[in-house]
């Protein structure tokens, strides 16, 4: 039987926040990070994933500060490192894997290299690596796809939204639906005050004022598994291959057909590969 999302869903206390994520299986931790788009939760990035690992892992999937149903955040409040470090503490969890889309993958990196000690496996999938000069990528600044994603941000719209799930697939026939549209839509617009501080802070560094130094990519140790589509339209497959080429016990999964949601467009091979990667690797899993 399928996962009650009301049934999984919990909140915790940390230091500094008030956050909602989502619990299940048991065993090693395995901690899931969401990416930055209008809407995005634990949930609606890793819903079809949770099932599956949590019949190998104790899984959380954890809406970071600003988005969802956790604590509203402004562009100076944006540390998801230091907000993951607080979830795990909370949680009396001491090292878990992380798995990050996007964003997420951004935090598990950063959190990588300033806090080895808490982490026993690095997943990505599609992260920015940071500012730096692209070969495939739109040369007049940001690309394709996170100019349709901050253009839902300032207008939620079904329509946008219908723009921003059609630019993060492949498969837009199957993904972009009008009712997951709406729905994205609608969990968007039911925290405004997530909408309003992302779109005041992107003069300033939202949705990631702070940045994995690649200087110290070399300095992870955990095994590290990289997963991007070729046709990733919001963050360009060249970025794993960087992280291919500095993190020494990396190896990189590219997929065809498919966009920047690996997790979603290919959820039973995701979830496979994860499950035998982070199973089959040395770890305290």
């Amino acid at each position: 039987m399928a996962l009650d999302k009301e049934q999984i869903a919990r909140t915790v206390e940390t230091r500094d926040w008030t956050l909602r994520y989502y619990e299940a299986g048991s065993g090693h931790p395995l901690v899931l990070l969401h990416g930055s788009g209008p809407g995005a939760t634990g949930w609606s990035n890793f819903g079809g994933n949770i099932e599956a690992l949590a019949e190998h892992f104790h899984v959380y999937a954890v809406d970071m500060p600003g988005w969802g149903e956790s604590d509203a955040a402004t562009v100076d409040q944006l540390d998801h490192v230091d907000a993951a470090i607080q979830f795990l503490d909370a949680l009396d969890i001491p090292r878990a894997a992380f798995v990050g889309n996007s964003m997420g993958g951004q935090t598990s990196l950063r959190l990588a290299t300033e806090h080895p000690g808490r982490i026993s496996h690095l997943v990505t999938m599609g992260p920015p690596v940071g500012r730096m000069p692209s070969l495939f990528g739109a040369g007049d600044g940001p690309s394709e796809g996170l100019k349709v994603l901050i253009e839902a941000y300032r207008d939620p719209s079904p329509e946008n939204m219908r723009r921003l799930v059609e630019i993060m697939c492949y498969d837009k026939e199957r993904f972009a639906t009008p009712e997951l549209c709406e729905a994205r839509s609608q969990a968007a617009l039911a925290r405004p005050e997530h909408l309003a501080n992302y779109v005041a802070g992107l003069p300033h560094g939202t949705p990631l004022p702070r940045w994995v130094d690649p200087a110290r990519l070399r300095d992870i140790a955990v095994p590290t598994l990289l997963i991007h589509g070729r046709d990733d339209r919001v963050v360009p497959f060249e970025n794993s291959l960087f992280l291919l080429a500095h993190i020494p016990d990396s190896r990189l999964l590219l997929l065809n057909r498919c966009g920047h949601w690996a997790m979603i467009e290919h959820a039973e091979e995701f979830n496979r590969v994860v499950i035998d990667f982070v199973r089959g690797n040395p770890g305290d899993a």
